[in-house]
């Protein structure tokens, strides 16, 4: 059994442009479908937040349109209720990466928010990185890595492929006009290669022991990845 630590956005919001606090948090199924996969392999997972709060779940990510239906809908909120890690989260300045097998973030817009420039979080990372374990890390998780820097200022992850959310996909999201900054560009911005796919169709990424998927349909598989490499 492998102990993996779930990094969560504490947000429970994301600031647009003109300062509208749009309510979000995480997204169901990027929690939802690694928790289950990691679980059903025998794994053990903890979940951490910036200041231990309890992370708030984006209420849109609940709906039957964007979980398949209601029976998708009505599984994934069973999955969330059973994931009882998610009511006592740890604080993420007491976590240590060396105490973890792996290291995974699921997304949502909350990350936007607050891992992207979480200096905590920064660091968890990069050692993460540093250590050769498996880290994965989906959709708009990906805004924590640009927290992570070295001690000469460049971005951890400068040169590693990653999949993201993209522009295009926020752009039928309804929210790249909105927004303060899209992650794409930010990513690339800080050297971080982003390996673009089909809008909304499983994208995974693997780059040495950096796992990244491009959306909520790629967690599941994203999840599958790093089981293997703990295997």
């Amino acid at each position: 059994m492998s102990k993996i630590l779930f990094v969560m956005t504490g947000a429970d919001h994301w600031t647009l442009a003109d300062g509208t606090k749009h309510p979000t948090g995480y997204w169901a199924e990027e929690a939802a479908a690694p928790y289950e996969a990691f679980r059903a392999a025998g794994h053990e997972v903890t979940v951490a937040t910036p200041g231990g709060v309890v992370p708030t779940v984006d209420r849109g990510s609940l709906a039957p349109e964007v979980n398949g239906g209601q029976e998708g809908a009505d599984h994934v909120a069973a999955t969330l209720a059973a994931f009882t890690g998610l009511q006592r989260p740890v604080r993420l300045e007491d976590v240590r990466a060396d105490d973890y097998d792996a290291v995974f973030y699921p997304g949502g817009h909350g990350p936007m928010e607050d891992l992207a420039v979480d200096p905590v979080s920064g660091r968890l990372l990069a050692d993460a990185l540093a250590s050769g374990k498996p880290l994965g890390v989906v959709c708009h998780g990906p805004a924590a890595l640009l927290a992570a820097t070295t001690a000469g200022g460049a971005n951890a992850f400068a040169g590693y492929r990653v999949a993201a959310f993209t522009n295009a996909e926020e752009t039928q999201a309804g929210f790249a006009d909105r927004a303060k900054w899209l992650l794409q560009d930010r990513l690339t911005e800080a050297g971080v290669l982003v390996q673009e796919g089909e809008p909304w169709a499983p994208h995974v990424v693997v780059d040495r022991n950096l796992v990244t998927g491009q959306n909520p349909a790629s967690a599941a598989p994203l999840a599958a990845a790093l089981i293997e490499r703990l295997a």
